[in-house]
Formats: C-alpha cells, sequence, structure tokens
C-alpha cells in the first residue's frame, strides 16, 4: 500500500477520507478499485478502512465508537464529541441506545438537528469541560454524563453517572455541570440520576441490577458488600438486609485472549462461585444471581418476580438485621 496512504490511516485510527486519499494521488477509479477487490471496506460514506482491520473490530462498543470515529472524520465544521460518542472516546462504561447516533456538539449557537445519523447538539460549553483523548477534542466525563441523562433517562443516565463516579468525578462536579443549564430541557433527569447514581457500582450490569431493585422499592442498598472470616474474604455487588445479589456478566466467563476476564476454565469458575455462595450462606445471607438477559425485555418482568420472591424467602428466614456481621465487614473508603 501507499506509504502516504498507511501513514494518515496509522494517524487516524485506521480511517482514510475521500478527500484525504485524493489528496496522496489516487484517484476516484483506484478508490473504487480497492473496495471493489475489498481491501477496504467503506465504514461511512467517503470514509474507509483496511478489511482486516474492520473484521478485527468484534466489541459492539468498539464498532460504535469506529462508526462515530467515521462520521465525525467526515464533519467541515468545528466541534467537539459529546454525549455517547464522548463517553465512548473516554472508556466510559454506558448502556448503548438501540440507534446508534454519533452526537457531537457545536456553539455559540442553540438548538439541535439531525442529519445522516450525526445529531448536531448547538449547545454551550465550558472550556474546561473540554479534554483531549485519542487526538479528539472531548467533553469530559461530568459533563458526558449528564448530557447522556438529558438526552436519553434513565437508565441511560444513572449507568453513565455511576461510570463517571468510578473515573473520580464527584456528586459535586455533576451538580456544578447541571448548574449552567438552568433553562435547558430534562433537567429533571438529570437530578434523577445523580441521586441515584453510585460510584461503588463496577459494571454497567451492576447499574442496572441495582436499577431493578429500585424499581422494586427496595431501600438501603449498598454496593461492594465485603465480609471476612479472617481465611476468605468476599465482595459482593449489592445488598439489601441479609440478601446479596450478584451480576454475572459476560466477560466472566471469556477468556482474555477473547476480550473477557477469565484466567481459568469456565468450570473451574462455576466451582468457586458455588463455594462462595456456600461460604456466604453459613453467615445467614440469601444470594440471587443476575445475567444479562435478565435484564431486558419481558425477562426484567420475570426477573423482578424472581428476586422479591427471594429476598422475601431470606427475610423470613434470617430477618434483615445485619448488626451480627460488623465484625466480620471490610469496610474501605467510598467515593465522593
Amino acid at each position: 500500500m501507499n506509504p502516504r496512504i498507511q501513514a494518515i490511516m496509522s494517524a487516524n485510527h485506521g480511517l482514510i477520507t475521500r478527500r484525504q486519499a485524493l489528496a496522496t494521488g489516487l484517484d476516484l477509479e483506484a478508490i473504487h478499485r480497492q473496495v471493489a477487490s475489498r481491501e477496504w471496506v467503506v465504514v461511512r460514506r467517503g470514509v474507509y478502512a483496511e478489511r482486516a482491520y474492520v473484521e478485527s473490530v468484534t466489541l459492539l462498543s468498539d464498532r460504535r465508537r469506529l462508526r462515530d470515529r467515521a462520521a465525525c472524520a467526515a464533519i467541515t465544521v468545528p466541534f467537539v464529541r459529546s454525549h455517547d460518542t464522548a463517553a465512548l472516546e473516554l472508556g466510559m462504561g454506558i448502556l448503548l441506545p438501540v440507534k446508534p447516533e454519533t452526537h457531537v456538539t457545536r456553539q455559540p449557537v442553540v438548538g439541535t438537528h439531525n442529519k445522516w445519523g450525526v445529531k448536531h447538539h448547538l449547545a454551550p460549553y465550558l472550556e474546561d469541560q473540554v479534554v483531549q483523548v485519542n487526538g479528539f477534542d472531548v467533553l469530559g466525563p461530568a459533563r458526558t454524563a449528564v448530557d447522556i441523562a438529558r438526552e436519553h433517562g434513565r437508565p441511560y443516565g444513572v449507568v453513565a453517572m455511576d461510570s463517571a463516579r468510578r473515573m473520580g468525578v464527584s456528586v459535586d462536579d455533576l451538580w456544578e455541570v447541571l448548574h449552567h443549564m438552568q433553562h435547558w430541557p430534562n433537567r429533571r433527569l438529570v437530578k434523577e440520576a445523580i441521586a441515584l447514581s453510585d460510584a461503588g457500582a463496577e459494571s454497567i450490569g451492576e447499574s442496572l441490577t441495582r436499577d431493578v431493585l429500585e424499581e422494586l422499592g427496595m431501600t438501603g442498598i449498598e454496593t461492594q458488600f465485603e465480609i471476612t472470616d479472617g481465611v476468605r474474604t468476599a465482595r459482593f455487588d449489592l445488598r439489601v438486609g441479609r440478601h446479596l445479589f450478584e451480576f454475572d456478566g459476560r466477560t466472566k466467563y471469556l477468556p482474555v485472549g477473547d476480550g473477557g476476564l477469565a484466567l481459568r476454565s469456565v468450570d473451574d469458575i462455576l466451582a468457586e462461585e458455588k463455594v462462595r455462595q456456600d461460604w456466604a450462606h453459613g453467615f445467614h445471607l440469601g444470594m440471587s444471581r443476575v445475567g444479562w438477559d435478565d435484564l431486558f425485555g419481558r425477562n426484567r418482568s420475570y426477573l423482578k418476580e424472581r428476586l422479591r420472591r427471594e429476598y422475601l424467602a431470606t427475610c423470613h428466614a434470617f430477618g434483615t438485621d445485619i448488626s451480627d456481621l460488623d465484625r466480620f465487614r471490610v469496610r474501605r473508603p467510598k467515593a465522593a
């Protein structure tokens, strides 16, 4: 391949625009041949990438980010990445909308319009809200979480708030962003998301599981409940009373080589989970397990019925008071 093209793709995260390709000396016929031969893939009209690179991008969030980058490469007016598009560049864990859109924010004009799958938010922002990530101007995690909450509501906003707080954003930081949006639409959704957020949620799945517990009207929800008997120490995603709720994400069972977290076989992981759950039962704690597919559609209703039933069974058997567990608890500093 032309070394000038390779340099452009390398500098632009694997992408090259038609304009850039023509500037290297290629003509339209040569570009069409690259696509026809399947050497290049049209990521977006007028934006290309090598097929091998596109096929190597397998995670849904990475594919969305690739499409966002292609869409942004075609924009010719000043902008910053925002909302979901900013979150993906920042590495925030977010719940991706079913209908993907690329989000950019421009100022100083006000309003919003959609064009070719790109949502242009014509809105002001403070200079200190802009950060440089991967060579791009991106609105930072606090502003991004607030924007997602305004744009999508719950649970998207809660998940984004949790993620921002895991990254070190404080509740005060979130309120400060909202303070500069006095007459903006959907402020109520942001207030709700901030109130429901918790820095203790370590994944999207944990945030969504907590959201289900909120829908069930459960109170006193604690994230990252940790106990030890001096030999074994274990931390559990969520606790209400004497009942534990564990989210089982797919990556837990997927080998590291395939993009997961598993360093052992699935059988070994499941065996350890059984031992861990039995150990927790020894403290008179009940447990429910939640999978990704449980959280959506019709399954969500079934999940809520099951969790309520299992929680009430624990309450009936062991009550709700956990003062007897004080001497076993491991307490760590909580994020602001």
